[in-house]
């Protein structure tokens, strides 16, 4: 195992990996999980050093406590509104903020971009920045008591780290507005009948291990070829039919594995579980 996942103490979450799945739990519980400026570092890390040195097949996000995240944390806003220190020009400093933002929602974006699939099992609140989170995951699992809200329109701004983009390909743009324009709460069942969850159950161990099951079957599966479906997927979503069946083609030709399919035919006559090699670790430097 690379040696930041192996040996690092994060602050915001833990991490194990087992049977090729990692579950990366956020573990502030006392604080209800908000997103400090630690979580914000330590994050892409983790995901970063999973994806890149192929530690897992499959991600598993959950969290502790009450709930899975009330979002962003208060000491992040620290400064908001004073201008002493900043740039006097309010062009320089809208500049500088922009890049802020971005940096942001880098952080979630590492999510959608990781090689491998990643699950969010969310219990109880999941709130604002929450939000942007699990709506940057392949996959959404929640508990009965769950619940979901856009809360920056409650505090006088506008969502800016990824909420927006991604909701708008998730589930149905009226109910992105009406979430957007009020901070009303979207429960568990109301939030699975119109497709953000995939499914829900009865309680935080229930999910929990519901995610963990799923991840667990996707890791029994060929990782070129799920890593293969997340990038087309990916790609589908962002580009047009035809581009969608253009690019599939292309990456057939290079990825379409014999091998891999003779294993899964050749397991299952033989009735047992197939074999398949793990992604290779990225190479670093030249």
């Amino acid at each position: 195992m690379n040696a930041i996942t192996a040996t690092t103490e994060f602050t915001c979450f833990d991490v194990t990996i087992e049977a090729g799945v990692a579950h990366i739990v956020m573990k502030r519980a006392a604080e209800m999980n908000t997103m400090n400026r630690a979580f914000w570092n330590e994050l892409p890390v983790i995901v970063r050093d999973i994806s890149d040195n192929a530690l897992a097949r499959c991600i598993v996000i959950s969290s502790t406590g009450k709930h899975f995240s009330a979002g962003m944390d208060l000491s992040v806003f620290d400064g908001v509104g004073d201008s002493s220190g900043r740039p006097k020009d309010p062009h320089v400093a809208g500049e500088m903020f922009r890049r802020h933002v971005h940096q942001l929602q880098d952080v979630f974006s590492v999510l959608d971009e990781a090689r491998m699939p990643v699950i969010a099992a969310i219990h109880g609140a999941c709130i604002g920045g929450a939000v942007d989170m699990t709506s940057a995951c392949d996959i959404r699992y929640c508990s009965a008591d769950a619940y979901f809200c856009i809360m920056e329109i409650n505090i006088g701004m506008t969502a800016d780290v990824g909420t927006f983009p991604r909701l708008c390909k998730l589930i149905p743009e009226g109910w992105v507005r009406e979430l957007a324009y009020t901070g009303r709460r979207l429960p568990a069942e109301q939030a699975k009948a119109i497709g953000l969850v995939n499914e829900v159950l009865p309680d935080h161990d229930a999910v929990v291990a519901h995610a963990l099951a799923t991840a667990r079957e996707i890791a029994s599966k060929s990782p070129l070829a799920v890593a293969g479906s997340k990038v087309m997927i990916n790609y589908a979503r962002d580009h047009t039919i035809k581009d969608g069946l253009d690019y599939i083609a292309v990456w057939q030709t290079g990825m379409f594995s014999g091998p891999h399919m003779a294993e899964t035919f050749k397991a299952k006559a033989e009735k047992r579980e197939p074999v398949f090699p793990d992604l290779m670790p990225l190479r670093k430097g030249m």
